[in-house]
This record gives structure tokens, C-alpha cells and sequence, in this order.
């Protein structure tokens, strides 16, 4: 290799004994969603959901992606389903809450925000349920 010659280094892929298509789509997909790629995660997610419709990880990558793509009726649809099935995760309430938040439906995103709050203590959580009850304050006043 000469002196202006560049070599890139490339992490060849885990496998692991055992492995099943759906973990490695769930680890593709979340990292396209990280670098904000939700087109490509899809085209991902897409196979392997039809293959198990009911996997909870990929649909919870699913919805990231709607909402990344701004497809907001179809990452609500995804969220109210991962919320009916575990109506204790935070992350889903929080994320449905801010679904409907995004489509000006203040008074049903503030229900999801809260629990979301509630249930994580976490600063973001409380500063999106801050945020909504501002809005609807001046909606109101």
C-alpha cells in the first residue's frame, strides 16, 4: 500500500450459533434507524415481520420508522398496537404520545406522555407533558 492509498477497516458481521433472520433484522434495522435511514430499515423490517407479524422488537422498529418518515397515522396504528399489548412500556407510551402530539391532538397525546413520565422519571418524558399542557394552556387562554 503506497503513502495516498486509503484502507478502510470493516467489522465482518457477528453471526452467532443458532442465529434467526429476525435478530439480525432487528440489529440491521436499528441501525439504519440511528443514522436516520427509515427507508432502508423498512425494506428490512418488512420480511421479517410478514415472517412473525407479531414480534414486538421489529414492530417497535417499525413505528420508529413511520415516525421518522413522518408517516404518523401508520406509526400511531404500530404504537397503539405495541401499547395494547404492553400497556407498561414506557417508551411506546411516550412515543404514541408524541405521535399524537406531532398531529395536533394535544389532549389525546397527553394522556400516553404522562404515564410515559410517570412511569420512566425520565427529563424528557416530563418536558414533553410540560410542553403539551403549555399548548393546550394557550389554546385555551
Amino acid at each position: 500500500m503506497t503513502e495516498n492509498e486509503e484502507f478502510e477497516y470493516v467489522a465482518p458481521a457477528v453471526v452467532f450459533p443458532g442465529q434467526a433472520s429476525h435478530e439480525a433484522a432487528y440489529r440491521t434495522a436499528h441501525d439504519l434507524l440511528s443514522r436516520r435511514f427509515p427507508v432502508e430499515a423498512l425494506e428490512i423490517l418488512e420480511p421479517a415481520l410478514a415472517d412473525d407479524p407479531d414480534n414486538i422488537g421489529l414492530r417497535s422498529m417499525r413505528a420508529w420508522a413511520y415516525m421518522l418518515r413522518a408517516q404518523l397515522a401508520k406509526a400511531e396504528a404500530e404504537l397503539r398496537w405495541l401499547v395494547d399489548r404492553d400497556p407498561s412500556d414506557a417508551w411506546s407510551q411516550h412515543s404514541l404520545g408524541r405521535v399524537l402530539e406531532r398531529q395536533d391532538r394535544l389532549e389525546d397525546a397527553l394522556g400516553p406522555l404522562r404515564l410515559a413520565a410517570v412511569m420512566s422519571d425520565d427529563y424528557d418524558h416530563h418536558a414533553a407533558v410540560y410542553r403539551v399542557r403549555n399548548r393546550l394552556a394557550q389554546r385555551e387562554g
